[in-house]
């Protein structure tokens, strides 16, 4: 499905950024990659460039607030990692980010979730947590950064926002190409001055660029094209729950392309973590 591939895409974010140059700071690889995503998105689809004049004044104003919150995704998150470590933040932005998906839609009036969506989704992010978690449970490390947290939990939010404004403008008729194409493409423009403003230089290596036109090609391009197409067919509740599958890539990438070690309590999480997807995914009421 669309959705699940989109999230095997983004699961490879971690190990390409890890090969960034020395020096590169997670903000600017986060904004570079937007840039060039959103870029794409926007002048690749015709109805990007028309719906914000098909629009009426209401739907132009969730265009806007949608592209402050892509916006809002990458400024928060890589100071997370920076100041909580790659696992802690992951487990806190994806698993907070179905939860405030199910809460806002709600008020929103957008569907009240499902008994079994709450279920496969308490069981996927438990299993998201102790998936990430595992080797700081193992070696009995404990770092708590307040802030961290809240900015991690700021770009679960931001999240759970623009999924929910991209959903509810495809389920009012917008092709879901265009929807991508407007938001990310304003996103691009408001994320500019956090690229300008930091240093550059490391996009002229090679590395630096390669890991920049992997982020923004396959991470942002393609991956949110497929996400936009998978929210014509699920609600956005369903479409972040099934994205918990993106720390389970990034782990079994770690694996196999960094040499990193799992502990058995990792993969036990790992396993819980694909019984909720697969209750989620199986056919029926969700």
């Amino acid at each position: 499905m669309p959705i699940l591939a989109s999230a095997l895409l983004w699961g490879t974010t971690g190990t390409a950024s890890s090969l960034a140059p020395g020096g590169a700071p997670a903000a600017g690889i986060g904004a570079a990659a937007l840039v060039l995503g959103g870029a794409l998105l926007f002048l690749t689809d015709r109805a990007a460039w028309s719906l914000p004049r098909t629009c009426g004044v209401g739907e132009r104003w969730l265009l806007v607030v949608g592209a402050v919150a892509v916006v809002g995704y990458p400024v928060t998150f890589y100071p997370a990692v920076t100041r909580t470590g790659v696992a802690v933040a992951t487990v806190i932005a994806l698993g907070s980010a179905p939860v405030f998906t199910g809460v806002l839609g709600w008020l929103a009036r957008q569907g009240r979730p499902s008994g079994r969506w709450a279920g496969a989704t308490a069981l996927a992010v438990c299993g998201c947590g102790v998936l990430a978690l595992g080797p700081e449970l193992v070696g009995g490390r404990s770092v708590v950064d307040l802030l961290g947290v809240l900015l991690a939990a700021l770009s679960g939010l931001s999240y759970a926002v623009y999924s929910l404004i991209a959903g509810r403008l495809i389920a009012a008729g917008h092709q879901s190409g265009g929807v991508m194409g407007a938001m990310f493409g304003g996103a691009a423009v408001l994320v500019l001055p956090v690229l300008a403003l930091g240093p550059v230089g490391w996009l002229l290596s090679v590395r630096g660029a390669g890991v920049v036109l992997h982020l923004g090609v396959i991470t942002t391009f393609l991956a949110y094209r497929l996400f936009g197409y998978g929210l014509r067919h699920t609600t956005a509740q369903t479409a972040t729950t099934l994205t918990l599958a993106e720390p389970a890539v990034a782990a079994v990438l770690g694996v196999a392309a960094l040499g990193e070690r799992l502990p058995a309590v990792s993969w036990c999480g790992l396993a819980v973590l694909a019984g909720g997807l697969a209750v989620l995914t199986l056919p029926g009421r969700r």
